[in-house]
């Protein structure tokens, strides 16, 4: 489902932002954090530099929460799971093509660990307990997945899944898949939109809050 619908029926509900705030028809909106455990598991990973690919819904929104964590050096909007040919926004949101709207995240595993990133991805920027879906935003391209780069994300991300379903950490199942597949950045309009459009509708209702409850959960982590 397109974005600009949501766009429109926040507009005609009545959404004034208020610096980081948004008010619906009187109602104020605010997101916190779930307070979850570090993995277990956390192998290092060798090198200065490594590559996540994570998909939780609107990449605008997880783009917003990775580009603030310290450690994290570039991330990039795009889809993951499907085929070049159709690795654009119009066909993605047919939700025909197998894509996932998804974040590649360049970082250094020597000040953040890939368990590290995945406690953040389930706690605060996307909710792991919704199926083919994140928010307002419906179809299997806004699906929870995780897209290990190498065996040992995929360990990692394995054992973290299997923790946290065992420890109930959620009122529901965790509905993240393991998947496999190329990532394609998406288009240009698409990258850092946050930073560049503050005041936009969609971003100050779903993003800003994740933002904040990024921020508040992870202080040491933030910048």
């Amino acid at each position: 489902m397109s974005r600009g619908i949501h766009f429109g029926a926040l507009l005609l509900g009545g959404a004034i932002a208020l610096g980081s705030l948004t008010l619906v028809n009187g109602t104020t909106y605010a997101e916190k954090a779930v307070s979850i455990s570090a993995p277990k598991v956390d192998t290092a990973e060798p090198g200065g530099s490594a590559v996540a690919v994570l998909a939780g819904g609107c990449f605008w929104g997880m783009e917003a929460v990775f580009e603030r964590v310290k450690g994290v050096s570039a991330v990039v909007s795009g889809y993951a799971g499907g085929t070049a040919a159709t690795a654009n926004y119009d066909a993605v949101s047919s939700e025909k093509t197998g894509h996932a709207e998804a974040i590649r995240i360049t970082y250094d595993p020597r000040k953040v660990s890939y368990g590290t990133l995945l406690r953040i991805y389930f706690s605060a920027a996307h909710d792991p307990t919704q199926l083919n879906r994140q928010g307002p935003d419906i179809g299997p391209s806004y699906r929870s997945a995780i897209f290990p780069q190498s065996p040992v994300q995929r360990t990692i991300a394995a054992s973290y899944i299997a923790q946290l379903g065992k420890a109930g950490s959620y009122p529901k199942p965790i509905v993240t898949k393991i998947e496999t597949g190329r990532f394609y950045p998406a288009e240009a309009y698409h990258q850092d939109f946050m930073q560049k459009n503050p005041r936009h509708p969609y971003i100050v209702r779903w993003d800003v809050p994740k933002v904040q409850a990024f921020r508040a959960a992870f202080p040491t982590l933030a910048r």
